[in-house]
Order: structure tokens, then C-alpha cells, then sequence
């Protein structure tokens, strides 16, 4: 990186390019070119390429913890009431077994917290009726919360991969 250019007005430019962008649009290729035209660097330098994806991440992660806790705070500010089309109220309920349970997705389908051997996993299973006692089926998925929080960080491409199918 060009020692004239500091690491602090290279972020400042990111961050703002980042601010200033449409994030459905902007590729981390398109923010490192404007950022080295503003700022007359070389875009192909290795050290400015992985500072400018440092700073994209970083940024990236912020953004996501901000949507994270404004859907906290809102989880918390509806929490009792009963969303219309879920049919459960959002205060705490859990199956027989002791789990919580998130939300019901129909009548046999729930989305569900366990903990398992020490490790806390996130269900979404079938379950069926015997003898008046709901029971887990075998189908269905649980996660870690690792690969859940993976999988909620590609929620945004899901949902626009799934447009893209009901626009052919």
C-alpha cells in the first residue's frame, strides 16, 4: 500500500463508498476500484486488496449485528402477543421433552431449541401424535448454532434466489 495513503482515510473511503452503496448491488470488486480511483491507488495490490476486504467484513458484520439486535429488540417488544397466521403466542412454550418452542410452521412442523449432549441445537422437525403426547419425528433437521448462524446469513440469498424462480 502507498505509504502517503494511511490505513485510516483508506477505511474512511470504504466505509463510506460502503454507506453510500446499494448492498444488493455493490461487489467488493466494484467498492475496492472506486476507493483506489478516489484515493490514486494501485487496486491489484495485494495489501490494499486484503485491507479493503478487512474493512468490507468488518463492516458486513456490523451491519448484520445492528439487524440482529433491532429484531432482538422487537422479539422483546411483541413478546406475549399472538402474530396472526402463527396461532402461538410469542411467550414461552416448550414440548414435552422440555425444549422450547420458537414457533409452530403447521400443525405437525415446529421450530424448536434443545440442548443436546452440552450443545445447544436448533430443530425444525415433524411430530406426531401418540398417546395424546406430540413426540419428535426422524424428520426433520437440527443445527448447530454455528450452522445456523450460517444458514441465517444466506437467508437474504435464499429469499432472492427463490424471487428469481417465481419471476421465470
Amino acid at each position: 500500500m502507498d505509504n502517503t495513503h494511511s490505513k485510516q482515510r483508506i477505511e474512511e473511503t470504504v466505509r463510506r463508498i460502503l454507506q453510500e452503496s446499494n448492498m444488493d448491488e455493490v461487489t467488493e470488486s466494484k467498492i475496492r476500484k472506486q476507493a483506489s480511483e478516489e484515493l490514486g491507488l494501485n487496486p491489484s495490490q495485494p495489501q490494499f486488496r486484503a485491507f479493503v476486504k478487512q474493512v468490507v467484513g468488518a463492516f458486513l458484520q456490523e451491519k448484520q449485528q445492528e439487524i440482529e439486535e433491532q429484531q432482538q429488540q422487537q422479539e422483546e417488544n411483541d413478546e406475549g402477543e399472538v402474530e396472526e397466521g402463527q396461532g402461538e403466542s410469542k411467550g414461552k412454550e416448550y414440548d414435552n421433552e422440555g425444549n422450547l418452542i420458537i414457533c409452530k410452521l403447521s400443525e405437525k412442523r415446529r421450530v424448536s431449541i434443545q440442548d443436546f449432549r452440552g450443545k445447544t441445537l436448533i430443530s425444525i422437525r415433524e411430530y406426531y401424535n401418540k398417546g395424546g403426547q406430540e413426540l419428535p419425528s426422524n424428520k426433520g433437521i437440527s443445527l448447530t448454532e454455528e450452522q445456523w448462524s450460517i444458514f441465517k446469513n444466506n437467508v437474504p440469498a435464499i429469499e432472492k434466489a427463490i424471487k428469481k424462480m417465481e419471476s421465470r
